[in-house]
């Protein structure tokens, strides 16, 4: 089992930026992908990023340009860097790991764009 743990979300305005983190820990012994997703009030949970363990990067066409995935694989950490943020992009923020098909979800993190 894989624990992870959300941080950074918070108010921010438009066009501001925001870098949330993802802990993880727990049984980890083998190369896995990290992601994160989000989940607006009303709407279906939604890929934002992924990265596997060889640095591949996938993003969803709404955050192309403006949101960048990291991670340090020696630390068990993930990031997401999100810049030119915008009121659509207000949601709770999950961070996601597959290892060996094993999928474990955070808690989330709320990321509010308001001005």
């Amino acid at each position: 089992q894989v624990q992870l743990v959300e941080s950074g979300g918070g108010l921010v305005q438009p066009g501001g930026s925001l870098r949330l983190s993802c802990a993880a820990s727990g049984s980890i012994f083998s190369p896995y992908a990290m992601g994160w997703y989000r989940q607006a009030p009303g709407k279906q949970r939604e890929l934002v990023a992924t990265i596997t363990s060889g640095g591949y990067t996938n993003y969803a066409d709404s955050v192309k340009g403006r949101f960048t995935i990291s991670r340090d694989i020696a630390k068990n950490m993930a990031y997401l860097q999100m810049n030119s943020l915008k009121p659509e992009d207000t949601a709770v923020y999950y961070c996601n790991a597959d290892v060996s098909g094993l999928v474990s979800w955070g808690q989330g993190t709320q990321v509010t764009v308001s001005s």
